[in-house]
């Protein structure tokens, strides 16, 4: 198996004296893991730090080998390693991606989504709300995506107010009657009628763990996340 083209380094961890073993997310590959030769040393590792683009070719003997990675410089994006709101979302970002998606299952519309998020935390920009609509489209591009554009009871697209934890399917209040304590409530920034962006990052994460981490990966999302909803809410 042969791969050319730019990708965004996503992980790295040494591997022996002299090698990392280095993932990247392509738009036409998606994840891809691979072995750098003399990928440990201060400049090469430098190079290779998570959310840069990098120019890389990657082979493999056969579709179950590592495979190894020829890599070149790409773009840099400094400003993520320069501030802490930033570097918090970078490492929320790569996480996920790292614990949700397979290898070798291109996602073209989250990886052309996770390069404006991260343009947007690399030069200063406002991104909380592109990270909730980043994590709202990695639930979609899971086949988990929520419906929320209309009550799944009447029909009704005014007066949502709360979304069904089983279903992900949104409900006004007068459809939810008595059922609306069993409910979760639908914030302001996803089409309900109060709370903010903690309020949508606890609707997010609730379904990124009752249908990802509980449902597919059996086991917990990835404790950067925690960290960085919780920087979100403080801010």
């Amino acid at each position: 198996m042969d791969w050319q083209g730019e990708a965004t380094a996503i992980a790295q961890r040494r591997h022996g004296e002299h090698a990392v073993i280095l993932t990247v997310l392509a738009r036409d590959a998606g994840l891809l893991t691979g072995l750098v030769p003399g990928g440990a040393s201060t400049r090469r590792a430098a190079l290779m730090q998570p959310g840069g683009r990098l120019s890389l070719h990657w082979r493999a003997r056969r579709d179950d080998q590592l495979g190894t990675f020829a890599v070149e410089p790409g773009r840099a994006r400094p400003g993520l390693m320069a501030d802490a709101d930033a570097l918090a979302g970078l490492n929320a970002v790569t996480a996920l991606i790292a614990y949700a998606l397979p290898e070798r299952d291109p996602h073209p519309r989250l990886a052309d989504a996770t390069e404006t998020l991260l343009d947007a935390m690399d030069t200063g920009a406002a991104w909380a709300g592109d990270y909730l609509r980043w994590e709202m489209l990695l639930l979609d591009d899971l086949g988990f995506g929520l419906s929320l554009d209309r009550c799944a009871v009447t029909g009704a697209r005014a007066g949502l107010a709360f979304v069904s934890p089983r279903t992900g399917h949104a409900v006004t209040a007068a459809a939810a009657g008595d059922w609306a304590a069993r409910l979760l409530p639908l914030p302001e920034l996803l089409g309900g009628q109060g709370g903010g962006l903690a309020e949508a990052l606890a609707l997010t994460g609730h379904f990124l763990s009752a249908r990802l981490a509980e449902g597919q990966a059996g086991r917990p999302l990835p404790a950067a996340r925690g960290r960085l909803v919780a920087r979100l809410a403080r801010g």
